[in-house]
């Protein structure tokens, strides 16, 4: 291929703009060989839908000062021309992109060469208003008129809401009544769709559409994008009472509902439906009064309500910090499924070895005293509390004394455990089965990769359920465990019995929640556990503090295509947990993987914890080091966003040949910094051009700067409104970058005119935006500018000032650390760019000797002139 083209407005993609002259940009990548060709570009485009006739719009080159920035690592070894045009767009356009090298050659179209398909650009119409005219029937063509539904109030502006029920029969002879029921097709037709299925009981996972919604799995959320530019969203409820709602799709685009009930008693099965302007306003609406479903019903018994408001004023994070802000440790991937306390220790030995200092550790499946009865470890019951007697002979409690003895820097401890005891619940013949009154249920089979997880099992029976989880947790905290990892929840959805169903899921759930509560506060990992009854059960309603839960189905070390999608299942997944009470869990990971860098800007900008699983000895310390920073207390603290990450591109599918972004945002609204990773998901190198509008929270009369965390280069200053407030975006095969946008602060001078400043916070980490605390400038009288920042760690501080390059660092700055000045020698101007200043106050530090106060945190004071 001698050139490849990305355009903005992306080709293959929907674009919705609000002003309808619309400027089309395009980069075109070429060997050095060929730039000096008189490259010709046209844009093709048709306003008239599907019968429209198209035309044709010559592409100008860009101007030097008029070209999207670029922030790459290194010379690729090609040359980019850019070029634009420019159209006026009344409501929706589709268009392409052909190219020519020379006139006489013959035009050469971007489908043909790339395989990528028709862009389209939508202009935003009037907005979603509550009392607008239009009704849920005037959305859902062929609405099922045997639905009962009514509109309610939205808790987001911009949008309309509305309930839905369908009535379902009572389960019979211990069988949940199951039913299927049309809903219509929303808005009649549509561009495009997405959807969160259920890819097996304990998982969610996306899927897309650019046709007829044709879903392989039960649905939980669906979205549609409608040719004007709405976007209309359903949500299932389940977990009220007995009755579980989920969505399937017709065979002609139409929308159904599945219902099962596993009461006795008639059901109805309900869903929400929102429209709005934007994806995020809908999703939203819908969430938001599911959880007022959930509160209104009552649905917890009185010892959960009663222990949840004793305990949740002492469930506070201290200082800044949480358990899960530190760097964590799992045994699963790094010492496989035989533990035994020599390895345990050995791991932990080998960390502090190389200077890794994790704070978290987590002694994952196998440490336990299970009977190995039946086929593989799904048939596999618990014998006792006490750890396996032959790998851990001096017991559990012995094995974390001595944890704790030799790593101070080990805070937390966690177990694994199933949610039922182990993956086949209590072993018949075992200690907790003479202690615990215990019943028995039938597994349906799995059909998802061949697990034998179907057949008969053991489970404490509900009259003892609470005194099992209360026994075992005081039994751990006793050993010196103050946190669970507690997996296999799905199991609970596995019963064929629909009286198992509803005497025992909510029993265990509440049990769990309450021993958890009350003796590990919430020092706990809700795993497999994306199953409806638990989601909207346990993690909707806000009534207890935030648990960590995973998002996504494994990480999977030796599966190299499973890698791109695990991030995108988590990044599109957290659309919806996002809105939970949780913390989403992308899994841990290896740092030294093939994948290792790509895994690890995911879970920095994921907003969730970081723990890794490293072979003991096979670590990547510099990797480490972008993720983590040690703070005043010698603790290894992680930069987490505080808003979440997730997928900006919802309607995007996995194999379209683009960038996967996911969007977060540390700090307050307006001021804080808008983060974005972008990762290369496909098997080819990719381009984008990127506008600065998607970024998470940017303002649109806000100047900003954008960092890239890879390659340290900042672009100029930039507003969502200039021309073009576009980045170039080069990513090959497995490669990624996070790119933050920092606000920047103006300042007119009467010697250097309008200066920019900012800080960047800890340069050299990946989100090092989330180490900033506090930030103010004040232009002083005398001329000086005041610089002062708190940062919840140690590293290299760096602030950009647009007049750097006019300014003697050695001999005008000064700087201090919790009140003492720094070694001039700590201050320089970065290597990657001279208008950003560097502090490495992690240097200064401990060249002066300075120790922790009351605060963990640390204050950096900076001066230095801005008048001549």
């Amino acid at each position: 291929m001698v050139a490849f083209i990305a355009t903005y407005p992306p080709l293959e993609q929907v674009t919705q703009l609000r002003s309808p002259n619309v400027a089309f940009h395009a980069v075109l990548e070429t060997p050095k060989a060929l730039a000096t060709a008189p490259w010709q570009l046209a844009l093709w485009y048709s306003s008239g839908g599907k019968n429209g006739g198209w035309t044709e719009v010559a592409f100008d080159p860009n101007e030097q000062d008029q070209q999207p920035s670029t922030l790459d690592i290194a010379d690729t070894g090609t040359v980019r021309l850019y070029f634009t045009a420019s159209l006026s767009v009344q409501s929706n356009l589709s268009f392409t992109v052909k190219f020519r090298q020379r006139r006489e050659h013959e035009w050469r179209w971007i489908r043909d060469e790339q395989g990528l398909g028709d862009g389209m650009v939508i202009i935003d119409q009037a907005p979603v208003q509550e009392g607008d005219p239009a009704d849920l029937p005037d959305l859902i063509c062929g609405l099922n008129p045997g639905l009962k539904w009514k509109p309610c109030m939205s808790q987001c502006p911009g949008t309309r809401l509305w309930s839905v029920e369908a009535s379902v029969a009572g389960a019979e002879d211990d069988k949940s009544t199951l039913a299927d029921i049309s809903i219509g097709t929303p808005w009649g037709q549509y561009l495009r769709w997405f959807a969160l299925v259920r890819t097996w009981t304990p998982w969610l996972a996306p899927r897309q559409g650019k046709s007829a919604v044709e879903l392989d799995k039960d649905a939980v959320l669906c979205s549609f994008l409608s040719p004007q530019g709405k976007h209309l969203v359903f949500l299932g409820i389940s977990g009220l009472g007995n009755v579980m709602t989920l969505f399937r799709s017709g065979e002609s685009g139409e929308l159904k509902l599945h219902i099962r009930n596993d009461d006795t008693e008639a059901g109805l099965g309900t869903f929400l439906v929102a429209v709005g302007d934007n994806f995020e306003s809908a999703n939203a609406a819908v969430m938001y009064h599911a959880r007022n479903l959930t509160a209104a019903t009552e649905q917890f018994t009185g010892e959960y309500n009663a222990e949840t408001a004793a305990l949740g004023d002492n469930v506070k994070a201290k200082w800044y910090e949480n358990w899960y802000d530190g760097l964590g440790y799992c045994t699963w991937n790094a010492l496989g499924q035989r533990l035994t306390d020599e390895k345990v220790l050995k791991a932990v030995g080998t960390l502090a070895d190389n200077k890794i200092s994790i704070s978290s550790l987590i002694i994952d499946d196998n440490w336990q005293d299970i009977d190995y009865r039946g086929n593989g470890q799904f048939q596999h019951g618990w014998n006792d509390f006490e750890a396996e007697p032959k790998a851990f002979p001096k017991g559990l409690k012995s094995l974390i004394s001595e944890i704790r003895s030799k790593h101070k820097n080990i805070q937390h401890i966690a177990v694994w455990h199933a949610l039922l005891g182990y993956w086949a619940g209590i072993s018949p013949e075992g200690e907790i089965a003479k202690r615990y009154k215990t019943v028995e249920v039938v597994r349906e089979d799995a059909l998802r990769r061949n697990l034998p997880i179907g057949g008969k099992m053991t489970v404490v029976a509900k009259e003892d359920a609470g005194k099992f989880y209360d026994d075992f947790y005081r039994f751990l905290a006793d050993c010196g465990v103050d946190g669970v990892k507690t997996d296999a929840q799905f199991m609970v959805d596995t019963w064929v019995s629909a009286k198992a169903r509803c005497e025992l899921i909510h029993k265990y759930l509440d049990a769990w929640t309450i021993a958890s509560l009350r003796h590990f506060s919430n020092h706990v990992i809700s795993c497999m556990s994306q199953s409806p009854q638990i989601l909207f059960y346990s993690q909707l309603p806000r009534g207890r503090p935030a648990v960590v839960c995973r998002n996504s189905d494994d990480f999977f070390p030796e599966v190299p295509s499973s890698h791109p999608w695990h991030l995108w299942s988590n990044a599109h997944n957290s659309l919806l947990t996002q809105h939970l009470n949780i913390l989403p869990d992308w899994d841990m990971f290896q740092t030294v993987h093939a994948y290792s860098g790509f895994h690890a800007a995911a879970r920095c900008v994921s907003g969730g914890p970081v723990y890794i699983t490293d072979v003991p000895g096979q670590h990547d310390i510099n990797l480490i080091k972008q993720m983590t920073g040690i703070n005043t207390r010698g603790k290894t603290v992680i930069f987490r966003p505080s808003v979440l990450g997730r997928s900006i591109d919802q309607y995007t599918g996995y194999h379209d040949s683009s960038v996967l972004k996911i969007g977060a945002y540390h700090g307050r609204a307006g001021t804080g910094t808008p983060i974005m990773g972008v990762f290369n998901i496909s098997a080819r190198s990719v381009t984008e051009l990127i506008h600065l509008s998607r970024f998470s929270g940017v303002l649109s009369k806000t100047p900003y700067i954008v960092r890239s965390h890879r390659s340290g280069k900042v672009t100029p200053p930039l507003e969502t409104t200039s021309a073009p407030a576009l980045l170039t975006v080069s990513l090959d095969v497995r490669d990624y970058d996070v790119f933050c946008a920092f606000p920047l602060s103006t300042f007119d001078t009467t010697t250097r005119g309008t200066v920019h400043i900012t800080n960047l916070g800890l340069v050299g980490k990946m989100t090092g935006c989330a180490a900033i605390l506090n930030s103010q400038f004040k232009l002083l009288e005398n001329g000086q500018m005041f610089v002062d920042t708190t940062l919840k760690a140690l590293g290299v501080l760096g602030i950009y000032i647009s007049s750097l390059p006019d300014l003697p660092v050695q001999e005008s700055f000064m700087a201090t650390i919790q009140g003492q000045p720094i070694p001039p020698h700590a201050a320089s101007v970065s290597k990657a760019d001279g208008r950003i200043l560097e502090v490495d106050i992690e240097t200064a530090w401990n060249e002066m000797g300075l120790e922790s106060g009351w605060a963990n945190e640390v204050e950096v004071k900076i001066y230095f002139p801005l008048e001549k």
